[in-house]
């Protein structure tokens, strides 16, 4: 069979077009959820900015998970929306290199934040009297500025690889958004090394962050179950049970993403709605619910919105 040579300067979004009868309901679905999703991260970006009490390291890793997170979404679901409103799904090749740094840039951001966050409750239960001095509001802005850099450096370097090739017809990308392995597939020449490597890379870098985060959750284990009274314990294991319920979540479907086998099969389209979209939406609304302070700078702004227009 001859393979048609063509080069393309624009890709084809296949994503949800597979599922014609309920490309309406998933516009519905993913549209509330993405509403939901900036209304929970703005929340908490906006108490922690107002409230005083929240300018802390905890709240500050928090904050910027919530930003990193906002712009994550922004990057996939608004284009993903206009498309199962469209017949034409077209995304440009520079388009497509740029959505994919993001992409993946901001995904491997919300990874190293994360990892940091552990970081933080690692530091305030096992080194509590330390603390003030290792984790200042210098040193965390410090730390979160580090994340920005490494995600974006992992991601500039995968993105270059794939796209130092041309691609050739046909230009049809089997997502809903330029992933990385969708894309690496059509290039002219021979992509079963490029993708090797880049998957090589995410996988480093989401098993490099998940083993540092299990490694802080060991030693914070282990001095929580020192604790003599049972009020200790709880008071410590309440202060990461918000965290690790969205490290499961968030590593658990990412590892389906990025870990699933060539040849297990399942549509990848499906397949990632979790990580892209369910996930983003989750986090805000765990953290929110499960955590005190938050829920109190909440009451506080609402008292003075109330007392204000009184």
């Amino acid at each position: 069979m001859q393979v048609n040579r063509t080069t393309v300067k624009e890709f084809i979004l296949i994503g949800f077009s597979l599922y014609p009868n309920i490309q309406t309901l998933l516009f519905i679905i993913f549209f509330f959820l993405y509403l939901l999703t900036l209304l929970g991260n703005l929340t908490i970006m906006g108490l922690t900015w107002v409230d005083r009490a929240l300018h802390i390291p905890m709240y500050i890793f928090l904050s910027s998970l919530s930003f990193s997170e906002t712009c994550y979404t922004l990057s996939i679901i608004p284009k993903m929306l206009s498309d199962l409103q469209s017949k034409t799904r077209s995304i440009s090749v520079i388009g497509c290199g740029l959505q994919m740094c993001f992409f993946l840039g901001l995904g491997g951001t919300n990874c190293i934040i994360l990892t940091l966050m552990g970081y933080d409750r690692f530091l305030a239960i096992c080194n509590p009297l330390r603390y003030p001095l290792l984790m200042t509001n210098i040193a965390c802005g410090q730390l979160v500025a580090s994340a920005w850099a490494g995600g974006f450096f992992i991601s500039l370097i995968e993105t270059a690889l794939i796209f130092r090739d041309i691609f050739c017809s046909p230009n049809l990308v089997k997502h809903f958004f330029c992933h990385m392995r969708a894309v690496v597939r059509l290039s002219c020449l021979d992509s079963n090394i490029t993708e090797l490597i880049v998957t090589m890379i995410s996988i480093s870098g989401l098993l490099g962050t998940f083993i540092l985060i299990v490694l802080t959750y060991v030693f914070i284990f282990s001095t929580v179950l020192r604790i003599p009274s049972a009020e200790g314990k709880q008071k410590a294991f309440s202060t990461c049970a918000s965290h690790l319920t969205v490290v499961i979540i968030h590593f658990g479907f990412a590892s389906i993403v990025y870990l699933k086998p060539e040849g297990l099969g399942g549509d990848d389209t499906l397949i990632a709605v979790p990580y892209t979209v369910i996930t983003p939406f989750l986090s805000p609304l765990i953290f929110s619910l499960r955590n005190k302070d938050m829920k109190n700078a909440f009451r506080k702004v609402l008292g003075n919105i109330v007392t204000y227009n009184k």
